[in-house]
């Protein structure tokens, strides 16, 4: 079936479509990497956003299991390439990502000038945008998502504490939408982790830590009012503090 990516502006890219046979909005923006799709697509710093590979070809080796994704669903709202390959060649390949995308409900195109899309989302920035595989009957403009305009860590966040490894030094982190690599390379390291939601607040708690990380996470950091609250109590006080991505900016 065809479908069609739909910009703000009104400007329009047609594909073809591999994924489920639904409607999705949000903001578009691309990834350059040559391999690494199914981390990307299950990155909670891609919520609500629009994907756009820029490799030509995706799919040739299908998706793993899901020990090796970065959190245990795809997060995007959609998916945009150039050349899908559904016969993937890989010894830990599990599915197709065709598959794996209907089965999440996740639209897809390809068939897609990547590199003119990219090429505009260089010169005027990310845009908001929708992509239409069914019903063509939305106006441009109207129904977008836009991530920004919400705080959306509590979708991508943990609900409750959670702990990793058995390291002599504790690194408290506070889960924005973290990367699960993030957690496994710490502990590789022999670290403990402990994961605490996004709106956990450090000072006073009951809980033994040698230094607080900030995850990565999606939207903008001014709607995280309550962990910019929360990481202002931590500043000037003897406690080693980091973060990653949209931790950093928070």
């Amino acid at each position: 079936m065809t479908g069609k990516l739909i910009l703000s502006d009104g400007t329009v890219f047609l594909g073809q479509s591999f994924g489920a046979e639904v409607n999705a909005s949000g903001e578009v923006v691309f990834n350059t990497g040559m391999v690494g799709y199914p981390e990307s697509l299950t990155d909670p710093s891609y919520f609500g956003q629009i994907l756009a590979l820029t490799y030509p070809l995706v799919g040739n080796y299908g998706v793993p299991e899901v020990k090796f994704w970065e959190s245990k669903r795809i997060q995007v709202k959609a998916l945009i390439i150039q050349n899908y390959i559904n016969t993937p060649s890989h010894f830990e390949s599990q599915r197709t990502l065709s598959q794996w995308l209907k089965a999440e409900g996740i639209p897809a195109l390809s068939s897609v000038d990547t590199r003119a899309l990219t090429r505009k989302l260089r010169e005027y920035g990310v845009m908001l945008g929708k992509l239409e595989t069914g019903n063509w009957k939305l106006e441009t403009g109207n129904l977008i998502y836009d991530p920004n305009k919400e705080n959306a860590l509590p979708y991508v966040s943990t609900k409750e504490i959670e702990v990793y490894g058995e390291g002599k030094n504790n690194v408290l982190l506070i889960d924005c939408g973290d990367k699960e690599n993030i957690i496994r390379a710490l502990v590789k390291r022999k670290v403990k982790v402990t994961r605490v939601p996004w709106d956990f607040k450090p000072i006073n708690a009951n809980l033994r830590y040698d230094g607080i990380l900030v995850s990565n996470g999606p939207g903008d950091p001014k709607q995280a009012k309550k962990t910019i609250l929360n990481i202002k109590e931590v500043l000037g006080r003897s406690i080693p503090l980091f973060g990653i991505c949209l931790g950093s900016q928070i």
